[in-house]
């Protein structure tokens, strides 16, 4: 057996106890600390020798530190996006969004997209991505978010075609800076202010992009009822969802006098809620 084998084996057994995925955290450690693609780690394994800030790395994520914040990206759609303790970290459940988007719009692509609580950006990066001649806003509470998100748009090339304005959904007249959009993406808080998330999630991932209430409706609330104002014509809304909050969110969409489908994720759990202006 290699060195880097070896290594691999001992890693996955240290971090057994951490996560769902102990051997592919170790390789995609492995690979990060030799500045290589994990498919390239697999390929050359018998060539490599371990790096010695290896044993760190593992060390970290023993501590469940996860994974993401450790290499400082996450791949999403199909792009490299940079994360820190400031955002969230992009899951490809969250991808549903997208997915969506792109068969609504497949005949007349969004002129102008909005993604409410950007964080890194992925969902409006990924959407800009999608519609080459689409511009896009993201707004954010938090300054240091919105530095990430900028950094990323820069880095992958949607500098010139995207905006970001530091602004609170929470605070008075902040929808004034927008401007109408024929898509609005948004992945708010929404989880239960009672429940203990794993610790991966709990102690490292920014508590304000996580917790919506006791019902974890809170900003389903602010938000939904300023989207007619928001959408212009034939445009869509999609807000992800926590997996039993369909039907509070389609009757929230409902009483703002929008349309309502659920939509689900691969795992067939219900993922997203797609809003669009009730033509009735």
């Amino acid at each position: 057996m290699s060195e880097v084998a070896t290594a691999l084996m001992k890693a996955a057994q240290t971090l057994s106890a951490t996560g769902e995925t102990p051997r592919l955290d170790a390789e995609l450690l492995m690979a990060h600390a030799l500045q290589m693609e994990r498919s390239d780690l697999l390929l050359r394994m018998r060539d490599l020798a371990v790096p010695p800030e290896f044993a760190a790395l593992v060390q970290r994520r023993a501590a469940q530190e996860p994974v993401a914040y450790i290499r400082g990206y996450q791949d999403f759609w199909d792009l490299r996006i940079q994360v820190t303790p400031d955002t969230l970290i992009p899951r490809a459940d969250s991808e549903t969004l997208i997915e969506a988007a792109e068969r609504h719009f497949k005949d007349a692509p969004p002129v102008r997209i909005a993604d409410f609580g950007t964080g890194s950006g992925a969902l409006l990066l990924a959407a800009l991505s999608l519609f080459p001649d689409a511009t896009g806003i993201g707004i954010d509470a938090s300054e240091a978010a919105l530095m990430v998100a900028q950094s990323n748009a820069d880095t992958l090339g949607f500098g010139e075609r995207s905006e970001f304005i530091h602004a609170s959904w929470r605070d008075e007249n902040w929808a004034g800076r927008l401007g109408v959009c024929d898509l609005i993406l948004c992945n708010p808080p929404y989880v239960e202010s009672t429940l203990t998330l794993m610790p991966s999630v709990q102690n490292y991932e920014p508590h304000s992009a996580l917790f919506a209430g006791p019902d974890g409706l809170d900003d389903y609330q602010i938000l939904i009822p300023q989207i007619p104002a928001l959408l212009f014509g034939a445009g869509l809304a999609i807000f992800e969802i926590g997996a039993e909050q369909a039907d509070a969110v389609s009757e929230i969409a409902k009483s703002a006098g929008l349309t309502a489908a659920t939509i689900a994720d691969l795992a067939g759990k219900a993922r997203a809620v797609v809003m669009a202006a009730d033509a009735r």
